[in-house]
């Protein structure tokens, strides 16, 4: 190797080196924010994610099974009796040029469904049926209904209880 060549490699195998050794040690620090919260976590997340008994069916997912049908019932269906007023929403029916703001219906709705619909919930859907066969198509289908619940009950809370100064910022 020339000694051109070996001025450009040393600083890059030096830098490869150092930046090896900051990364082991920022694991370690990481493990060891892990381990000390882990054994203060660890007692919640096995009650919360503990099966019901006799079956595999976490509490968890009850609770939010109840949450989502006590929603739904409370509010009337809600997610079946507005569709058609959210459908008419989305194109703009109700869209007046002159209001205060600058999100459009559809770009707030666009915003919102970026932020839930993610990779999980496409892949979920192809591993679902892949495991569970074409009868977990209706438990999909009825856990999608009961979630508009509690997504309406999200957003009506977040819009209740937010922020807004006199800047014209929201928080």
């Amino acid at each position: 190797m020339s000694f051109s060549k070996a001025l450009l490699v040393a600083p890059l195998a030096i830098a490869a080196t150092a930046g090896s050794a900051l990364a082991q040690e920022a694991m370690s620090l990481d493990q060891r924010v892990n381990e000390t919260f882990a054994s203060l976590t660890g007692p919640f997340v096995n009650l919360i994610f503990a099966p019901f008994p006799g079956t595999s069916f976490p509490w968890i997912v009850m609770w939010l099974v109840v949450a989502a049908t006590v929603f739904t019932l409370y509010f009337g269906f809600v997610q079946l009796r507005y569709f058609r007023h959210a459908i008419s929403l989305v194109k703009g029916d109700y869209s007046d040029p002159k209001d205060a703001g600058e999100v459009s219906h559809f770009q707030a709705l666009a915003t919102a469904l970026s932020g839930t619909v993610g990779l999980g919930n496409i892949a979920g859907v192809a591993v679902a049926i892949g495991i569970g066969g074409p009868g977990a198509t209706f438990w999909m289908i009825l856990a999608g209904l009961l979630g508009m619940a509690s997504k309406f009950t999200e957003c009506t809370l977040g819009v209740k209880y937010r922020n807004e100064y006199p800047d014209g910022t929201v928080s």
